[in-house]
C-alpha cells in the first residue's frame, strides 16, 4: 500500500493544472480566486490476513471565487475527471460576509 502522501499528491498536481493558487488546509494567497484542499479521513478499506490491504482516502476541495459563472469551476471538474479522481460537487454557497461564492467537492483516492 502506497504511503498517504504519495496517494494524495495527485490531488494537488491535478488542481495545479487549473490554478497555481492551491493550498493544502489553508489558502496559499487569498485573492479573488483560490483553491484549498484537504484530506478528511478514510472512505473505506480492504482488509485481509489481519491487515489493511488498501484504503480509500476522502477529502474536500474548496474553490472560492467572486466571479459569477466562473469558468474555473468547470475546469476543476474536468481536471478531476481527466485524472480519474472520483468526485462530486457537494455544495455551492454564497458567503455574504466575504462576497465569495464557495464551491465544495468531495474526492476519493486510493
Amino acid at each position: 500500500m502506497k504511503c498517504l502522501a504519495k496517494r494524495l499528491k495527485i490531488i494537488e498536481d491535478t488542481l495545479k493544472t487549473v490554478s497555481d493558487n492551491v493550498g493544502h488546509y489553508e489558502e496559499l494567497k487569498k485573492n479573488d480566486q483560490y483553491i484549498i484542499w484537504a484530506e478528511d479521513g478514510a472512505a473505506g478499506r480492504l482488509a485481509g490476513n489481519n491487515a489493511v490491504l488498501n484504503q480509500a482516502i476522502q477529502g474536500t476541495i474548496d474553490y472560492f471565487t467572486r466571479q459569477d459563472e466562473d469558468p474555473a469551476v468547470d475546469a476543476i471538474q474536468d481536471a478531476l475527471k481527466k485524472a480519474g479522481i472520483p468526485s462530486f460537487l457537494n455544495s455551492v454557497q454564497y458567503e455574504h460576509e466575504t462576497g465569495y461564492i464557495h464551491y465544495e467537492w468531495v474526492f476519493e483516492v486510493s
